[in-house]
């Protein structure tokens, strides 16, 4: 007997009444503190990269060092706390990240020199991937198995709809005021839209509530859960890490975040180069975001019917074609075309990225696997950005680095089609 939607309790009380899973609540609460942390991706970034440039007369390497930095410190972090997640669950950190932002938000509004923009951009950035991007992944994964797709894109939706409205809002502030002002008011909805709705609404895992993932009741026997779709592979980090599969997904996603994270940050750089304003500039970035934004949501759907590993080939394909665009267009409908098609691979990336270490490898240890991959990405993934930012002020503009990245597409592409799945250890989820 299928009980999907039946809510045994309500671990946030009174803060959540509805009569269904809690997982909702979950997926809910990932989009908002998603939203938040968005100051510290590549999109947003882009908006301020010029104003402060103009101000401070640094060099664009100088500014794309602070988020090759928190890169960097993202792996790091996860990297020490993945472990922490799996045990504990994603509360506390996510919490305690919120108010890092903060902090780091008001230091930006301060900051008098590249150093002081690479601590507070870097360790924000750091934390917006390891205490939210990763936090969520985590609570996500636990919640869910057969509508992990679908849940995921909640939080993939919150992401990239922020980097579509935030920029929005924050350019008339840089107009009218400063970035610095931008900045300093953006502080307070760090610890309101991340600290208060994790400590409200966030929870390991549904077992400690007398449910299961989708909304399953415990009292299921293991036949029944297995015949529903609620079995989950179980592997421990040291055991994914010895398969093939592990070290393909690895170098999948530190390729393409090399080149989409890259390419983030400097489409903006790249598009005023070639004569858009500053104001046509933020509509582009409002393009590929909003667009990666509504794409979340069937590209969740998708994953949950399609395997993942196809779903990234599709997108690395799509991200190739956003190259030959952005490397060809001169024009303000040029970098349309261009927001429009980056956005639809941006959105199923999104999601994908999340979603792919718990659908190969299980729930129980998404936090040590992915900290394990941390070790290695912390010295991959920051790459793109500093390496863009640098052809930039030594050829004057961005040729060489998009056509690199195309190319990283493609290999990327190639590699996750040869990740084909472990054998299963087809064993029920217990602590």
């Amino acid at each position: 007997m299928s009980n999907r939607n039946i809510k045994t309790s309500s671990p946030a009380g009174i803060f959540w009444p509805f009569n269904i899973y809690y997982g909702w609540a979950i997926a809910s609460t990932s989009l908002i503190v998603s939203f938040a942390s968005v100051v510290f991706y590549g999109p947003v970034l882009s908006i301020w990269f010029e104003p402060i440039r103009e101000e401070t007369g640094w060099h664009a390497w100088e500014v794309a060092a602070a988020f090759t930095i928190g890169s960097f410190a993202g792996s790091i972090f996860t990297a020490l706390v993945g472990r922490i997640m799996d045990r504990y669950g994603t509360r506390t950190v996510t919490a305690i990240s919120g108010m890092v932002l903060a902090g780091c938000m008001v230091g930006l509004a301060l900051m008098q020199s590249p150093w002081q923009m690479w601590i507070f951009f870097g360790v924000g950035r750091g934390f917006a991937i390891a205490g939210v991007q990763l936090g969520t992944t985590v609570a996500i994964a636990n919640w869910f198995i057969r509508r992990r797709g679908s849940a995921t894109s909640f939080a993939g939706f919150g992401l990239r709809f922020g980097q579509a409205l935030v920029p929005l809002a924050v350019a008339p502030i840089i107009i009218l005021l400063s970035w610095r002002w931008a900045y300093g008011l953006l502080a307070i909805s760090a610890i309101l839209l991340i600290t208060m709705p994790a400590l409200i609404y966030l929870r390991r895992r549904p077992e400690d509530y007398g449910m299961l993932p989708d909304g399953e009741l415990a009292s299921e026997t293991n036949s029944e859960k297995a015949s529903s779709g609620t079995s989950d592979p179980v592997w421990t980090p040291t055991e994914a890490r010895k398969t093939s599969a592990f070290w393909l997904i690895l170098l999948t996603t530190s390729t393409i975040f090399l080149a989409q994270t890259a390419t983030n940050l400097h489409a903006v750089p790249h598009f005023q180069a070639r004569g858009i304003d500053f104001e046509a500039s933020v509509l582009v970035v409002f393009t590929f975001a909003m667009t990666s934004a509504v794409m979340t949501v069937p590209w969740g759907w998708v994953m949950d019917k399609l395997h993942v590993r196809y779903v990234i080939a599709i997108v690395s394909c799509i991200y190739f074609l956003s190259m030959v665009i952005i490397i060809n267009a001169d024009t303000f409908w040029g970098s349309i075309l261009f927001g429009l098609t980056f956005g639809v691979a941006q959105g199923g990336w999104t999601v994908s990225q999340r979603i792919v270490v718990p659908n190969y490898f299980g729930r129980k240890s998404v936090g040590g696997i992915r900290a394990q991959m941390g070790l290695i990405t912390a010295f991959i993934n920051p790459i793109g950005p500093l390496l863009a930012g640098a052809i930039k002020d030594f050829s004057g503009d961005y040729q060489v680095a998009f056509t690199i990245f195309a190319a990283t597409f493609l290999l990327s592409a190639v590699m996750i089609l040869l990740a084909r799945s472990p054998k299963p250890r087809a064993l029920p989820f217990a602590d």
